[in-house]
């Protein structure tokens, strides 16, 4: 850690958003995740997801262990100037799939999920009557 501190606005942090260059801000504070993302156990995206904002909220929900916080200090760069924050925070809805209107081709593996194996029942039922040698009594 240098011994100069260094300090960022919230802008200046929120253009490190991707995974070649990757900033978080936690109580106040900007770290460098970037070498990070790969090892983080909840994955790369959930540090992503936590860029351009204050995520002290997420870091802590999360309830990060003792030796979490300890490695927080082998990534810091730097404090963040709080009255960069916006005065209330934005919303920013959670990525995901797109709606997809069409769900016949979910309905058809669904369908054939069912099927396949019932024919292949039926198939065993019917081979097995069809070869099933007749025991004649003496």
């Amino acid at each position: 850690m240098a011994t100069e501190k260094k300090l960022y606005t919230l802008a200046d942090v929120a253009v490190h958003n991707n995974a070649n260059d990757c900033w978080l801000v936690i109580d106040g504070q900007a770290y460098d995740v970037t070498r990070f993302l790969e090892e983080h156990p909840g994955g790369d995206e959930v540090l992503l997801s936590a860029t351009g904002k204050d995520a002290t909220d997420d870091f802590e929900d999360v309830g990060h262990s003792s030796s979490a916080r300890a490695m927080m200090k082998d990534y810091y760069v730097g404090d963040v100037d709080r009255t960069s924050f916006p005065s209330k925070p934005t919303y920013t809805p959670a990525k995901q799939a797109a709606y997809n209107p069409d769900k016949s081709s979910e309905f058809l593996i669904k369908i054939l999920q069912f099927l396949v194996p019932l024919a292949i029942l039926g198939l065993a039922v019917a081979v097995r009557f069809l070869t099933k040698n007749t025991n004649v009594s003496d």
